[in-house]
């Protein structure tokens, strides 16, 4: 078989015969380019229409790997032309009339943008695969559509006995939530272990209370950032406690909250700053007293006497809180008993 040169006359010049082999390639190049062509017409029919499910193959690009014998990644540049063939009608033609290439309408079937089908259909005729890639790189890109804000809610279910809280937050916030809900936690169990040592001569740490749980930690988070509330804004003293007394039934409720029981009014309104209001019939009738607190003087003494809490098993010795063992409302009936039982016995002495 002879070669290709052997074709030419021994008199033909370098240049005369580059032009001829010149020409040559054009005519095989347009050729393989109006073939590649039509495949991609081929593809894209086979493709919108959805026959390739009946032949077995896993996706298209499979299929024209299968059919073609061509690699997966031309392939994959086929499938991209054929998907966009109706996007970009001039490019698809100059490939149809072998002008294009393949690989030339691939990168702008595969990256480019809507709408610029004449744009590169007039520099694909003059530029070259890389070419055409770094100029789709260099494009604008349109503003990705902004994201909507991320959930963020606080739903609240209540029972006669509980309430129950739902909270929806970003990952942002939910992460600075969770840090803060730990710190918490361990300082938490921190004091716990050292009220609660295996060295106590009492016994007390034998009967400690329950470590510290997530609960306990979330209740200091809310304290703490409400102490940091009251220092910023004094008027919002958070040991305020507002009660409602209705005369005639007895009826004790927190404002706009739920109804009290005894002990806990009791608890509520001892060594706390309160406002009683009076109601009867529904309507607002007085106010009572605004401060049931334990003095400074009187901390001193219990603590020096007691210097733990006094409940059983507990022996915390922060974050105490001073509470009457006789509430003083009891101690104030007791006493006006004491003085008229006094004043009969005066008026008795005195007949």
């Amino acid at each position: 078989m002879s070669s290709p040169a052997a074709s030419f006359a021994p008199g033909v010049s370098p240049c005369e015969r580059i032009e001829v082999l010149f020409d040559r390639l054009s005519e095989l190049s347009g050729q393989l380019n109006a073939i590649d062509g039509r495949i991609v017409e081929i593809v894209a029919e086979i493709d919108q229409d959805g026959l390739w499910g009946a032949t077995g193959a896993r996706s298209v690009p499979a299929l024209v790997a299968w059919m073609t014998g061509v690699s997966p990644r031309n392939a994959e540049t086929v499938v991209a032309i054929a998907q966009r063939i109706e996007e970009f009608p001039r490019c698809a033609k100059g490939m149809r009339e072998g002008r294009f290439s393949l690989d030339q309408v691939g990168v702008i079937a595969e990256k480019a943008a809507d709408g610029s089908d004449e744009h590169y259909a007039q520099m694909a005729a003059y530029s070259t695969v890389n070419q055409l890639r770094t100029a789709i790189k260099l494009e604008p890109r349109p503003e990705p559509e902004r994201r909507p804000e991320p959930a963020r809610s606080i739903s609240k279910t209540a029972d006669e006995q509980s309430a129950t809280y739902r909270i929806t937050l970003p990952h942002a916030e939910a992460a600075t939530f969770d840090a803060a809900l730990d710190s918490h936690r361990d300082a938490l169990i921190t004091d716990w272990k050292r009220d609660h040592t295996d060295g106590d001569p009492d016994g007390v740490a034998a009967q400690a209370p329950p470590k510290p749980n997530t609960v306990d930690a979330f209740m200091s988070l809310i304290e703490t950032g409400w102490d940091a509330d009251v220092a910023r804004r004094p008027h919002a003293q958070r040991t305020t406690v507002v009660v409602h007394v209705d005369l005639e039934t007895r009826v004790t409720a927190l404002h706009l909250g739920p109804l009290l029981t005894a002990d806990d009014r009791r608890y509520l309104t001892c060594d706390a700053t309160c406002e009683v209001w009076f109601e009867r019939s529904g309507q607002v009738i007085g106010s009572g007293r605004a401060t049931r607190t334990v003095n400074r003087r009187l901390r001193r003494v219990l603590e020096h006497r007691d210097w733990r809490c006094v409940v059983p098993g507990c022996g915390a010795t922060r974050g105490l809180h001073a509470h009457h063992i006789v509430h003083v409302r009891r101690e104030a009936r007791v006493f006006r008993s004491e003085v008229r039982d006094l004043r009969c016995s005066a008026v008795t002495a005195a007949g």
